[in-house]
């Protein structure tokens, strides 16, 4: 699975507005909400809210990956965002969160959904790329350089 099979310049948002949690996660819900036709924004916020609760996903580093399984999908399906301000996101290192990836995979795809998270989790380990990220301007950019990056894993 590769990053452009999941990831589309539609689902990129390089300029979050929320300052919390909460609103991060509904704006990726509203923006996901015709990808899960079975599901309204609410119901997707409620869903990526309701994995945080169990631990959230900020791995540190201004990183998190919020996901969740959910009904009416067919295939994993990502969505990239950029907080320039940090959202407090109760990383494990305590620091501000600014990428986000966000994963929706089906219900009865576990495996799917690991390789996802494995996949992006490589992807943003190097410290050179979260960097530029920050630096790139406009969601072509950001796609752009997130396959070329992606390509190299």
């Amino acid at each position: 699975m590769t990053i452009k099979e999941i990831l589309s310049v539609e689902r990129i948002l390089p300029g979050l507005q929320g300052s919390t949690k909460a609103e991060v996660i509904g704006e990726f819900a509203t923006l996901l909400e015709g990808e899960a036709p079975d599901m309204s924004a609410a119901d997707l916020t409620e869903a990526l809210l309701r994995r945080e609760r169990l631990n959230s996903t900020a791995i540190g580093d201004g990183v998190a990956i919020p996901h969740g399984r959910v009904g009416g999908i067919s295939n994993v399906i990502a969505a990239f965002g950029r907080s320039e301000a940090g959202v407090e996101f109760d990383s494990v290192d305590r620091k501000p969160t600014h990428l986000f990836f966000v994963l929706l995979a089906p219900e009865d795809a576990a495996a799917a959904h690991l390789k996802a998270l494995a996949r992006i989790s490589r992807l943003l380990k190097d410290g050179h790329f979260r960097e530029r990220l920050l630096a790139l301007e406009g969601r072509e950019d950001l796609f752009d350089a997130i396959l070329v990056e992606d390509a190299k894993v």
